[in-house]
């Protein structure tokens, strides 16, 4: 058997595929009813839209499964998003790359497969859409097109679905988005046993600029404040803008440790944001963090509420008289 090697942009398509926010999300009949048309026209018993992961192929629709994921070493999928057109293996058994592939000499029994890769809206493929027999036959030209016809329906989908959990300002994710992007993430930091911390911040004396300078200059603060958290935080940590002037990170595998070095980082970004005037404004938060620990799991929802708190007790601290900023 011949597993799939992985892409030389892996780390950024791994990251664009966990910002689409479609990961371990129910079924959606957008998706579902472009899996029937595929299994119907091309006249097979399985169809499915499948996300490759890190260890992982991914079912967000399947027809003819009832597997909602496969390891992707024995992903067929996993050497399709290396083509520019359709992968197609004609007969499994075969073929020395899959004869002994478990998908092959068991259940399913897979001897016919077509993939079309998925790109996502930056071009890193994310997935397929493909269409699987247990008997070996022929991919006409034909059958390509309408392979290809449907996994340009798909992709649409997936960009809707980017573009739903978005923050069109910032470039963030919007608090939905967030909130699945985030609960993914504490999935999976809860199997591997891994700390976490959820930070929410707040921007201080924001009216003050949008009441001075206009709401114009208000969104520029907003767009750099979320810059700066792109840069004092890892590509693997979540970040969104929950709503106006607040923001959540979730840093994932960093102990209270790290996520205090992330915030000195933004600290001294912002005192050198100041320091260079080229702004009318200057940028004050609040932060408050919870931990979340994998031995006593909590959702992201119980999450925000802590670290919310948290961060306006620090908020009203400050405004006490004589507090320093």
């Amino acid at each position: 058997m011949q597993p799939p090697a992985k892409p030389a942009n892996e780390a950024e398509r791994l990251k664009t595929l966990q910002s689409l926010g479609v990961l371990d999300t129910p079924p959606e009949e957008r998706f579902d009813r472009l899996t029937r048309v595929a299994k119907r026209a091309l006249g097979v018993p399985i169809a499915l839209v499948s996300l490759i992961d890190s260890d992982r192929q991914w079912f967000k629709s399947c027809q003819g499964l009832t597997a909602t994921e496969t390891h992707r070493d024995i992903s067929f999928c996993g050497h399709a998003i290396h083509e520019e057109g359709v992968f197609i293996v004609e007969d499994a058994s075969r073929d020395e790359r899959f004869h002994d592939n478990p998908l092959v000499s068991g259940e399913p029994l897979i001897r016919f497969y077509a993939g079309c890769p998925l790109s996502a809206p930056d071009g890193s493929k994310v997935g397929t859409l493909c269409v699987i027999d247990t008997e070996s036959r022929r991919f006409d030209e034909a059958d390509t097109a309408i392979l290809i016809d449907l996994a340009h329906m798909v992709e649409r989908e997936l960009a809707a679905v980017s573009m739903a959990i978005n923050d069109e300002l910032t470039g963030l994710a919007n608090r939905c988005g967030f909130e699945a992007l985030a609960h993914n993430a504490l999935q999976q930091c809860r199997r591997a046993k891994l700390p976490a911390c959820m930070l929410f911040f707040d921007l201080d004396r924001f009216k003050d600029i949008n009441d001075s300078l206009g709401h114009e200059t208000g969104d520029r603060a907003l767009r750099d404040f979320a810059g700066m958290l792109r840069q004092a935080f890892r590509d693997s940590d979540v970040l969104g803008r929950i709503s106006g002037d607040e923001f959540a990170v979730l840093t994932t595998g960093a102990d209270r440790d790290r996520v205090e070095a992330a915030l000195n980082r933004l600290q001294d970004m912002f005192g050198q944001h100041s320091a260079e005037g080229n702004t009318p404004y200057k940028i004050l938060f609040s932060v408050g963090v919870a931990e979340f620990d994998p031995q006593r799991p909590r959702d992201v929802a119980e999450l925000l509420a802590e670290a919310d708190a948290l961060m306006y007790k620090q908020k009203n601290q400050r405004r006490q008289p004589g507090a320093a900023r």
